[in-house]
């Protein structure tokens, strides 16, 4: 992909993401992740019980079967194969993961422009500001099931500055008003190093886990990046802020 895929019909928060949204955020996500398994699962080795990189290959490897079968043509489609994959994991990252994606995946429509659905068009991609909704909405789903208020070490630590940087940022410029949200969720990411567990296994190890970046946080913001480098047209996440 070398053109952003950004609509150029319409304007602002009303203009959709780009027919091929869905194909490239998931595909960006699905090769991101899986890219990032071992450093991922090296941190929670360091602050957890060391499953959540085998946990994010179980997810993917469930994603990629569910569009190997399903063969998805809408953006809907294409979140739903994301988050079937995750909902097939045990544990508490994969059901919430699985909320989340869910929750993203109701941003689009199945129906085509002629539906009379406000936004839509022949993917069924949703508005930079259905997007950003669907991200409050997952942050609230992974909140309410998680338990987990920003500063307790998770993924919401990330998601809730995302979500506060896209709803303040440029509406004029969606690739850039993602890329803000990006920014942000990688600093969320990070400061999960200076910060004390509360909730999940990595709560058990207490000051333990000081000095290491929870994993979950880190994948949300692969996640946001993968977002933004499908909205821009590009073909990866840098991820080496990890470590």
């Amino acid at each position: 992909m070398n053109e952003s895929s950004t609509s150029s019909t319409g304007a602002g928060r009303g203009a959709t993401l780009g027919e091929d949204f869905g194909r490239a955020f998931i595909t960006l996500t699905h090769e991101t992740l899986t890219a990032a398994a071992d450093a991922l699962g090296d941190l929670d080795r360091r602050a957890g019980d060391g499953d959540f990189g085998t946990n994010v290959r179980t997810a993917m490897k469930g994603t990629a079967t569910n569009i190997e079968n399903d063969a998805p043509s809408s953006y809907r489609e294409w979140l739903t194969a994301m988050y079937m994959g995750w909902l097939g994991v045990g544990g508490t990252s994969g059901p919430l993961f699985g909320m989340f994606f869910r929750d993203l995946a109701k941003a689009g429509s199945d129906q085509g422009p002629d539906s009379g659905v406000p936004g839509s068009d022949a993917t069924g991609a949703p508005t930079l500001e259905q997007f950003a909704q669907a991200l409050a909405d997952g942050q609230a789903t992974v909140q309410k099931y998680g338990e987990a208020k920003v500063g307790d070490k998770t993924m919401v630590d990330a998601l809730d500055p995302a979500v506060a940087a896209l709803k303040d940022a440029d509406a004029s410029d969606a690739v850039a008003a993602l890329a803000a949200a990006e920014e942000a969720a990688i600093a969320g990411a990070r400061d999960t190093a200076e910060s004390t567990a509360k909730r999940g296994r990595a709560s058990y190890v207490g000051d333990a886990a000081k000095g290491v970046i929870d994993p979950g946080a880190a994948t949300m913001a692969l996640v946001i990046g993968a977002a933004r480098a499908a909205a821009a047209g590009e073909s990866s996440v840098e991820a080496d802020w990890i470590g």
